[in-house]
């Protein structure tokens, strides 16, 4: 297997094992555990009737399709197992429900540039379904030309025919589910998905038009070892994705139920994690990928790897993204929006999602209205997941903050200790995070977030996955 690594990113098993712990993903700061039930739906209609007033500066939406017709026992995301289809037709209802009063108070039909399906499993809708909420979508807000408009599919229930229909919808990226290609782990794992059904609809999305495809893998599943995730990635790279996310199986079954079923003596050892995950950053560096950050790696001359060589890329509840810093809608059970210095969730379950809108209420559970501090560290923690650079002069000025040495004295100390082990180099006021440190980032970050290092707010038992 070839040595080489990505130009921007220096592989230190070493400095992994020292600083694996655990902490957030910042998809979000503060990050969703930090929500208050104290932030309502009155809270959120007065945000999207503020956000409505600004007509011309687009959004992005997300709509949460929970359902599954299989369950997959590493999955840690909001779903609902189930082969009954009679329960998408009344869940769409409800999501017309929730997007007619969302558009009603936003009091205009504002332009979208950016949209996602995400699940569960969003290809659980069949073709006449998945024109209806594509259709109730258009009606209330406008999708521009050139927009990114996104789905995640699960290859098994979808085939050239299927993506022929979402292309005439108008989705123009999808984000295929892999994992791995192992029949032991997929066995191991409850996904049993083969190598040509995958391959058909991604041929199927090359050939209508699709602009971007991404492919899911995890590293540390049970069964898998450095053999058989070797052969995963040669198929991986023989189908050619615009986009590669290589996520860490977090293990908590505690936390999540459908884990329980995994055997916990068919799972990698750490020391066996750390290899897999060198194998894959090696395999695909050879195959010409750059490594973006945290998990994602892409082709050079994809969208995502330009916005970062040009200090253009964001991040948010979907990962990371081209686009500029956009107020986000989220539609479905549990999604979550941002809408300028709020976060608002919706109910977790679809009985209280349902029950609310039943009522005739938004279906919040809970949200937060950020303070100047942390709009501050918002942005630091985004520059840092990023750019891997933060410059806190300018991160002051912009944010009113007249001694930047003095405000953040206290994250400049414990930072020290990373510029020690050589995962930071620092300039005055401005961090670099190193080549080495770069697999570690979300460490750094977490400098930065006052809530980890405020005795007050302290969270009572496991929150985060471990960072690698």
């Amino acid at each position: 297997m070839p040595s080489m690594m990505p130009a921007n990113l220096d592989f230190q098993p070493e400095l992994i094992r020292r600083f694996d712990i655990a902490g957030p993903r910042y998809t979000s700061y503060p990050t969703a555990d930090r929500f208050r039930s104290d932030f309502g739906p009155d809270a959120y209609a007065a945000a999207l009737r503020e956000r409505g007033r600004d007509a011309a500066t687009p959004l992005s939406l997300y709509m949460h399709i929970p359902f599954c017709e299989t369950l997959c026992y590493y999955c840690g995301c909001n779903k609902i197992p189930t082969k009954n289809h009679a329960r998408s037709a009344p869940y769409l209802d409800q999501i017309e429900q929730e997007m007619g009063r969302v558009a009603g108070l936003l009091g205009a039909r504002l332009p979208v540039s950016q949209l996602h399906w995400g699940g569960g499993t969003p290809t659980f809708l069949d073709d006449d379904e998945a024109a209806r909420l594509m259709g109730m979508t258009r009606r209330h807000f406008a999708l521009q030309d050139g927009g990114e408009f996104s789905i995640e599919i699960d290859p098994r229930k979808v085939g050239a025919a299927r993506v022929a229909h979402l292309a005439a919808l108008g989705f123009n990226r999808m984000s295929v589910g892999v994992q791995d290609f192992d029949p032991a782990v997929q066995q191991a794992v409850n996904r049993v998905q083969s190598y040509e059904e995958t391959r058909e609809v991604i041929q199927a999305a090359r050939a209508h038009g699709f602009r971007s495809v991404s492919v899911d893998l995890i590293y540390g599943l049970p069964r898998q070892n450095a053999f058989n995730f070797a052969a995963t990635l040669e198929k991986v790279v023989e189908l050619r994705p615009d986009r590669v996310a290589l996520y860490s199986y977090a293990h908590l079954p505690k936390r999540f139920a459908p884990q329980r079923m995994i055997d916990e003596a068919d799972l990698p050892t750490p020391q066996a994690k750390l290899v897999l995950l060198g194998l894959a950053i090696r395999r695909l560096a050879f195959a010409g990928y750059v490594y973006i950050g945290m998990d994602h790696f892409a082709l050079p001359d994809d969208e995502l790897a330009r916005a970062q060589q040009h200090g253009e890329l964001h991040r948010n509840f979907q990962g990371y993204s081209t686009q500029a810093d956009l107020d986000l809608i989220a539609f479905g059970v549990s999604g979550i929006s941002k809408l300028g210095p709020h976060y608002v969730q919706n109910a977790k379950t679809i009985e209280a999602y349902g029950e609310a809108l039943a009522s005739g209420r938004l279906p919040v559970e809970r949200g937060l209205t950020l303070g100047a501090d942390d709009l501050a560290r918002r942005d630091a923690i985004q520059r840092l997941m990023c750019d891997f650079a933060l410059d806190l002069g300018a991160l002051a000025a912009a944010h009113g903050i007249a001694d930047a040495q003095a405000y953040f004295a206290a994250d400049l100390q414990r930072v020290q200790s990373l510029i020690d082990a050589g995962l930071v180099q620092r300039d005055g006021l401005r961090l670099e995070v190193t080549p080495q440190g770069r697999l570690l980032v979300r460490i750094v970050a977490m400098q930065f977030d006052r809530y980890l290092h405020d005795p007050a707010a302290q969270l009572a038992g496991p929150r985060y996955s471990r960072v690698i």
